[in-house]
């Protein structure tokens, strides 16, 4: 299904084979993230991420954009905790061009000093969008109870101080030490000739290898008793995230990991969204989300509630927490997850970007791929003990992390809103 070669600088290319799409997509994955940086250089990885857009040794910034937006494509970025990655979705025939931009961006960025100035003051402005946002500033929060003076709780896109610190000699040295082949995945899916990327490859890029170790802070589980996080501010809607700690990207139990989110969280037919929501109208917004790192993970619950009911709306989500904890799930309600955990990921693997997440992320952690019958056979082997076992191991008390953002009155009743998990 998938082929995969291994350069000779140790670049791994891997891709899936669509020949029906119009389409290809094409991802230029890195390892390294936010967890790879010093509390000193803390936003690093983001900002050689913006720099990277600005121009590279044979294409200036306004090519690097219109050579794929002008044939009808799309470019973008993103950084994760574990990861960089740059990514072009474009019409199949301009497929070589996608990846000479892509490669040539990653591996030979200018750096310039204009562009670093410029840039710093962008990221600045954007630090600041993301503090008035409550919706998304209370998950950093939550980051912070989670892993108190760990890279994993502190804001992927860096603060303010560091990012006036950093300076052109630090980027240099940070992209010298991980932007290197040997630290590359590049995954690309639809109507493309895995071999003739190859040889594509090969003839733009050197051949010289360079191994990297990326080594990062392991990290630990607080669970010795409850903790909040309150940031009191005027505003229409209180804002939570309370979290717990997970379970690592390629733990046994992953699929009953994100059962449980879509049974919780993931959809309107969801237990948060029924009871929270629907019955009781607590909140508009509410929902869970899972994420899987090298060697940890979370469980969060976001929600945005009438300022006067917070602790109402706490109490409901907690008793969702143990009711799924001590009762067995319905074989119907079970079966209704499946389905839409498989289906969700059917309907993704028919579109070329999506599919190029599917394998590029797992090959750049774990230099495996997974496959949808593999998944499937796994997924239907889970029954409502396996969620019950599961539950229990992530949703206790002295494990449950909070963060609140708005205008917060008897903040005491935090604890007595979670005595009974």
């Amino acid at each position: 299904m998938y082929e995969k070669t291994v350069l000779n600088n140790g670049l791994r290319l891997i891709t899936h084979t669509m020949p029906r799409m119009e389409s290809v997509a094409i991802g230029l994955w890195i390892r390294v993230g936010g967890r790879d940086e010093s509390k000193n250089t803390k936003g690093i990885a983001h900002f050689l991420e913006h720099l990277v857009f600005k121009g590279s040794r044979k294409y200036s910034c306004r090519q690097i954009k219109e050579l794929i937006e002008g044939v009808g494509g799309m470019l973008n970025g993103f950084t994760s905790e574990e990861a960089t990655c740059y990514f072009a979705k474009l019409p199949a025939v301009k497929q070589f061009q996608a990846l000479d931009i892509l490669s040539d961006m990653a591996i030979n960025p200018k750096l310039a000093p204009q562009d670093i100035e410029k840039e710093r003051f962008v990221i600045l402005e954007e630090i600041k969008m993301h503090k008035d946002l409550p919706q998304s500033y209370v998950c950093e929060l939550l980051d912070q109870l989670l892993w108190p003076k760990h890279p994993l709780g502190l804001p992927i896109i860096g603060e303010r101080k560091t990012v006036l610190q950093l300076r052109r000699e630090n980027l240099v040295h940070f992209k010298k030490r991980y932007y290197i082949p040997s630290n590359i995945v590049i995954a690309a899916c639809g109507r493309l000739d895995h071999n003739k990327l190859v040889k594509r490859l090969n003839a733009t890029l050197e051949t010289t290898k360079f191994d990297t170790k990326n080594t990062f802070i392991p990290a630990p589980n607080y669970e010795q008793k409850p903790k909040f996080k309150i940031l009191k501010k005027k505003t229409a809607q209180t804002h939570l995230a309370l979290g717990c700690y997970g379970i690592n990207r390629d733990h046994p139990d992953k699929h009953i990991f994100s059962l449980l989110h879509v049974i919780l969280g993931a959809n309107m037919s969801s237990r948060l969204f029924s009871e929270v929501r629907e019955k009781r109208g607590l909140a508009y917004e509410i929902g869970t989300q899972i994420k899987g790192f090298a060697d940890t993970g979370i469980f969060l619950i976001h929600a945005g509630v009438d300022n006067a009911k917070i602790y109402p709306a706490i109490e409901v989500i907690v008793k969702e927490l143990e009711k799924i904890k001590s009762r067995l799930v319905s074989p119907t309600e079970l079966h209704r997850a499946k389905e839409f955990y498989i289906g969700q990921l059917r309907l993704a693997l028919e579109d070329t970007l999506d599919h190029t997440f599917w394998i590029g992320e797992p090959t750049l952690h774990l230099n495996k791929t997974y496959s949808l019958s593999g998944v499937l056979k796994e997924v239907k082997g889970i029954s409502p003990y396996d969620l019950k076992r599961v539950a229990r191991d992530i949703f206790k008390a002295k494990a449950l992390r909070l963060a609140v953002i708005g205008p917060l009155k008897g903040e005491e009743k935090l604890y007595g809103c979670i005595r009974n998990l």
